[in-house]
């Protein structure tokens, strides 16, 4: 069969396609009904000490804390809510791309000679810390709409040519300019001041990521965007041995409220962005189920005088994420 969306064959069973993550309904049923299907029932009520892994049945041993859990030995992957422990039916990864500590470091070089400031600061840093670890975050689905209003303070173009030449007749007149000192009639070719209040109506469509990890918020990605059209369902095979591949403590309901209000302020920048003065501004986000997915990143510390900077880079796209003082 052929994902719908991108047109990628897949095997007749698959659930998801294997280049996009659209549901496919795997096994004959349809899109439409994956996509509405119920979520899946509790594995084990959230105080078990032990679960089985829903695909290859290896044990899991959850850990104080962990909200996330990504299995050993096939990269199968459950999460605990409301209901106790479940299985993430989605869970995607991007592939590592920079796969060499030399070249991630390239990378952070080139990222920190751009700029005057920045010049020799990587040959004058001393590396103290550097690793490489599969970071999970949530991916959400999102809808937002904002309404707003601001004020607009232009008037018509006759009302200012008209302003501007009764006052320089006015001036003329009280300063004697006129003839004999007499005042005269004013022309003011006066126009309709333009009504200062609009107002405006912004909408968007995001795929939110959320790190999954509470300690990792230097992780988050802000005006930095990952290469989503390219992740894959997740495949521990392909990660390199000896990879660290972490898990989360931070839920998929509250990664929901993180990028429903990561969504709000993205809204409220681009209104603020368009206009000035905005006020009575109102954003409705609504965030569907998501998915987990792993993305390889290189986490270097540097000693620099009297400061530790760090440099996230993201192992997949060989860009900077940011720097952290």
């Amino acid at each position: 069969m052929f994902c719908e969306k991108c047109g990628t064959q897949l095997p007749d069973d698959a659930r998801f396609c294997s280049k996009c993550g659209t549901p496919t309904g795997g096994g004959g049923a349809s899109p439409t009904a994956a996509s509405s299907a119920p979520s899946p029932p509790s594995l084990a009520p959230s105080g078990a000490q032990e679960l089985k892994c829903p695909n290859c049945g290896a044990p899991i041993k959850p850990v104080l804390g962990e909200m996330v859990i990504t299995c050993d030995y096939c990269g199968g992957s459950v999460t605990l809510g409301g209901a106790g422990w479940k299985e993430i039916n989605k869970h995607t990864m991007l592939t590592l791309k920079v796969a060499d500590r030399a070249a991630a470091l390239e990378v952070v070089r080139a990222y920190l000679d751009q700029g005057f400031f920045h010049r020799h600061f990587f040959e004058e840093a001393k590396l103290v810390e550097g690793r490489l670890s599969f970071v999970p975050f949530w991916v959400l689905p999102a809808s937002a709409s904002t309404t707003y209003q601001y004020q607009a303070v232009a008037t018509s173009v006759g009302a200012t040519v008209g302003t501007i030449a009764a006052g320089a007749l006015l001036g003329s007149a009280l300063s004697g300019g006129r003839g004999g000192g007499g005042f005269g009639v004013i022309p003011i070719m006066a126009g309709p001041v333009v009504n200062p209040t609009r107002s405006a109506t912004i909408s968007g469509q995001y795929e939110y990521p959320v790190v999954a990890v509470k300690a990792m918020d230097q992780y988050q990605p802000k005006d930095y965007r990952f290469a989503l059209g390219d992740r894959t369902l997740f495949d521990r095979k392909s990660i390199p041995s000896g990879t660290a591949v972490l898990n989360g403590d931070l839920g998929e309901d509250a990664a929901q409220h993180a990028a429903k209000a990561y969504v709000q302020q993205i809204q409220s920048e681009e209104a603020h962005h368009k206009h000035s003065m905005v006020s009575n501004l109102r954003c409705e986000v609504d965030v569907s189920d998501g998915e987990l997915l792993h993305v390889p990143i290189w986490y270097f510390r540097f000693e620099h005088k009297d400061a530790q900077p760090a440099v996230i880079v993201d192992g997949n796209a060989g860009r900077v994420i940011q720097t952290v003082t």
